[in-house]
């Protein structure tokens, strides 16, 4: 299911909270609950088949937390895809339900100190930098349409490991960067934007940073999972890029995974800011306290993924 062009700027509406909801606190429907302890953080938990926003505590109590199931494409056998704006609007739902249930237990919007976000890793998401609308629906990280691309490449550029030394990953069609080549080569909307410098490249965190900050920014750990990053400058590899065939035009800025990345321009949470990103694996691995070089994790949902802190060396998987 192609998505068809946009024809409006940055369509993306977020319902919004009354003004006073951000800092309106209801003593009695306060008194009636636990007491939590302030400042509050939150997450948004942008997965393969759900979407939730969670509001921690400082002691990491879950204050409250809203859920949304996400629809799944299957155009043909092998193939996956999300809807951009799907992803987009159920974010901004979960985050209204969240802080109406915040509101409920005498808290306000104001509480909470920063945002940061997990999210599925890989799948890719192009949009229109004009517009600011999807180009095509987002290709998922389970996608396969891509395996006669990874043969073509490693053909070419000498088997499966050819990028290996740069990005620490093989050829394979879980990565991005394939993902990216597919749309180009596949997608005139795609190709013909890209040519023009009107094409924007993101995993999932990149696009919902820039739906809700206006940053076309990236992390380390995302950005890592493309396939198009050299492990020793955490930067775009020029070389690998070209040999994709993906304009560097089109790429987020790499960031590190906990700084401010901008506030968000919308939503119930409006001013708040966006204070971390990490894919989601990484981002459990942080959550189960493996701080320590051998330390590692096993986490079980649409797939099953094991990570392993291997500290300050660099190893290419």
């Amino acid at each position: 299911r192609f998505l068809q062009p946009a024809t409006g700027r940055n369509t993306f509406r977020p319902r919004q909270l009354p003004p006073s909801w951000s800092t309106l606190k209801t003593n009695a429907a306060k008194k009636a609950q636990p007491e939590f302890e302030l400042p509050f953080v939150a997450s948004i938990d942008e997965g393969t088949q759900s979407c939730r926003f969670l509001v921690f505590d400082k002691s990491g109590k879950i204050v409250v937390s809203h859920q949304k199931q996400k629809k799944q494409y299957y155009p043909q056998a092998g193939w996956c895809e999300h809807d951009p704006n799907e992803i987009i609007d159920n974010v901004d739902e979960c985050i209204m339900q969240a802080c109406e249930d915040l509101l409920q237990l005498g808290y306000a919007t104001s509480d909470i100190a920063s945002v940061g976000i997990a999210n599925q890793r890989e799948t890719t998401v192009v949009w229109d930098r004009i517009t600011g609308e999807p180009l095509h629906n987002a290709i998922v990280w389970l996608d396969t349409r891509t395996s006669s691309i990874c043969d073509e490449l490693s053909a070419v550029h000498g088997g499966r490991d050819a990028f290996k030394d740069k990005c620490g990953l093989p050829i394979s069609t879980y990565f991005s960067g394939v993902k990216a080549k597919w749309l180009l080569d596949n997608v005139d909307d795609v190709r013909e934007k890209a040519a023009k410098g009107e094409a924007m490249f993101g995993t999932v965190d990149s696009w919902l940073i820039y739906k809700l900050t206006g940053r076309h920014v990236t992390d380390v750990t995302n950005a890592a999972r493309t396939m198009m990053m050299d492990l020793e400058t955490l930067q775009w590899d020029e070389e690998v890029c070209a040999a994709l065939g993906v304009p560097m035009s089109m790429l987020p800025e790499i960031r590190s995974s906990s700084e401010v990345y901008g506030k968000l321009k919308e939503t119930a949470v409006k001013g708040v800011p966006i204070a971390s990103c990490l894919g989601d694996q990484q981002a459990a691995l942080v959550g189960h306290g493996a701080f320590n070089k051998g330390d590692a994790k096993n986490t079980y949902g649409t797939g099953a993924f094991m990570l392993l802190n291997t500290d300050t060396e660099c190893v290419r998987s």
